[in-house]
């Protein structure tokens, strides 16, 4: 349910994962994918939205792929979009595999430093999830809890994260916000806690 109205569930579902840095979204993106894959070891898909070539050169970030792709084991299959995501996630919404995107809010930055339609880009995003056959998890940061920021660009960028995660949670079934590694559920359910 979403502002109270009965919203019927798509096959697998959209599930949207808002927090903080380091508040446990990943982590939690990650198990509600492995659940959707199953115990047959079917596999998923990361949609990773880092610039990783430009992580090469900064071992802090290094360190953190390195991490995620570790802990998601070998039945992942990722690919790295850092622009084009609607149109990937057109290619790979009909092969019915979950998928995880990793994360928006890096995926924003992308298209608003290559000076693209951050409000045509966000909306056909909204728009693919028609085609969703298996469970879609898509992870933002919460970025306007804080203070003002001081510069134009950085309260351009916490207004354009606040418009879209407010666009992605309206068309998602599932919108959780997690803190303290404490998943909250705010619209739908927590398809994590489901057995398969």
């Amino acid at each position: 349910m979403g502002n109270g109205i009965i919203q019927k569930q798509r096959r697998g579902g959209v599930t949207l994962i808002l927090g903080g840095a380091r508040s446990g979204k990943s982590r939690l993106g990650e198990a509600i994918v492995e659940s959707a894959a199953g115990a047959g070891g079917q596999s998923a898909v990361y949609i990773a939205t880092a610039l990783v070539t430009a992580a090469i050169h900064d071992d802090e970030m290094r360190q953190r792929i390195a991490t995620h792709r570790a802990r998601r084991g070998e039945n992942w299959r990722t690919v790295e979009i850092p622009h084009d995501l609607y149109q990937e996630l057109s290619r790979q919404l009909p092969n019915g595999k979950p998928i995880l995107v990793d994360c928006l809010t890096l995926w924003l930055t992308n298209i608003m430093l290559a000076d693209r339609d951050v409000e045509a880009e966000i909306e056909a995003l909204a728009g693919s999830f028609s085609h969703v056959r298996a469970a879609l998890v898509l992870v933002a940061n919460e970025t306007g809890l804080g203070i003002v920021p001081d510069n134009a660009l950085a309260r351009r960028f916490r207004d354009a994260s606040g418009l879209m995660n407010q666009q992605i949670a309206a068309a998602a079934d599932n919108v959780l916000f997690v803190a303290a590694g404490l998943p909250l559920v705010m619209k739908g359910r927590n398809p994590a806690l489901e057995k398969v």
